[in-house]
């Protein structure tokens, strides 16, 4: 399953991804973002969690086997910059723009904004094909905590 989601992910021109596994590479994106600083804890894992569950309408066991097939994906996919356009050629403007959102979660998951991981969020939201202004206001409502 995941090197035949690779495989689409990177294909010349791929197509828009299925549902679910649109949702899988986006969680393989939360994932990488949190193990950005070379600590992936518990606190990011629980709010990937908790981003998964209500995003999606799933319940924790649910979201829980979702992070858990994500975190494989995310070791297998290729560096982020192919990953990331990849799932901007398949994924909706509105959608990725809900991802950055949720990459801002993330990173400020543990109460501090980690250099390492600010400076991933800021090389990846433009290759997801996310302007400054929607990054910087998704980063403001997550921070107001009305993300």
């Amino acid at each position: 399953m995941i090197g035949d989601l690779l495989r689409r992910l990177t294909a010349p021109g791929p197509e828009p991804l299925p549902f679910d596994d649109a949702r899988l590479a986006l969680a393989a994106l939360l994932v990488r973002i949190a193990r950005a600083d070379g600590e992936y804890e518990g606190v990011e894992i629980g709010r990937i969690d908790r981003i998964l569950a209500t995003r999606y309408g799933l319940t924790p066991f649910e979201a829980a086997k979702l992070r858990g097939e994500a975190e494989a994906l995310e070791a297998e996919a290729p560096d982020t910059v192919r990953f990331t356009r990849a799932i901007k050629e398949a994924v909706p403007y509105d959608d990725r723009v809900k991802v950055v959102e949720a990459l801002w979660a993330i990173v400020l998951a543990d109460g501090a904004r980690d250099h390492e991981e600010d400076a991933i969020l800021r090389l990846v939201a433009p290759m997801l094909g996310v302007n400054d202004r929607d990054s910087n206001l998704a980063r403001q409502r997550v921070e107001a905590g009305r993300a």
